[in-house]
């Protein structure tokens, strides 16, 4: 497995705009930005399917995990580097490696502000403050460009989607929660292999319209339990609903 991403920044904050896993055969070399921008001219030749997160919790070859990269010297924005493995790349890599060798898969995600621990913080109301702003020419503190999906317009990469950006949304951020429906009505309308994992609270059709798709990385008792869900997912192809 490699990982590579492209990071933009704006008003000091890092966002990850780009993000890709590549699954390398057993008896190949690694290979370099270079190749990766090469396969991305070909999309639908190299690149399987689209997995949607919660937000990016990443960092550069050679750097730590930061706030704002520039700081620790980080000078490679707008062009792809190679990105180190983290607890949820392990997972995703466990899972699709057999199927999915010598390509790629992307990864995108509900807000792209590239931030360790993001949930509960003050930063989610003002995520959610930002999504009431976006059909308005008001300002926003994130990005809005490159912090949130455009909804209507969003494009994904080969014949399978993957929904794991979670289902645990706090009741008082109604924007987010519309944000997160939205997004899943618009790629249910999309010619693509759709799949999630969900569980006894919902079944396949409410999980869809509640936007209730469990992600892959959890804790405690639960952790084996998603891990092997996941195997089960990607275990077919096309992928398929997994109710845990």
């Amino acid at each position: 497995m490699q990982i590579f991403g492209k990071y933009k920044t704006n008003f000091d904050m890092d966002y990850l705009v780009e993000h890709y896993i590549y699954f390398n055969s057993s008896d190949e070399d690694k290979i370099d930005t270079q190749t990766i921008q090469m396969m991305l001219k070909k999309k639908r030749k190299h690149v399987a399917g689209t997995i949607f997160l919660y937000n990016p919790e990443t960092s550069p070859k050679g750097f730590k995990n930061s706030r704002f990269l520039k700081d620790d010297g980080f000078e490679k924005y707008d062009e792809f580097v190679e990105l180190n493995e983290d607890a949820m790349s392990y997972i995703l890599n466990s899972a699709l490696k057999h199927n999915y060798q010598n390509k790629l898969v992307e990864i995108k995600y509900l807000f792209t502000y590239n931030r360790e621990n993001i949930e509960p913080t003050l930063i989610l109301e003002e995520f959610d403050t930002d999504l009431d702003k976006l059909s308005s020419m008001q300002l926003t503190r994130y990005d809005r460009d490159l912090n949130y999906i455009d909804v209507p317009n969003v494009r994904v990469s080969g014949k399978f989607v993957f929904l794991g950006m979670g289902h645990k949304y706090d009741r008082h951020h109604k924007a987010i929660i519309a944000y997160a429906r939205a997004l899943s009505k618009q790629i249910h309308k999309l010619d693509k292999e759709v799949v999630f994992i969900h569980d006894n609270n919902y079944d396949e059709d409410e999980a869809r319209e509640r936007a209730y798709f469990l992600s892959p990385l959890a804790k405690g008792k639960a952790k084996e339990i998603r891990i092997d869900a996941l195997k089960k997912v990607f275990s077919t192809i096309p992928p398929q609903v997994v109710k845990i």
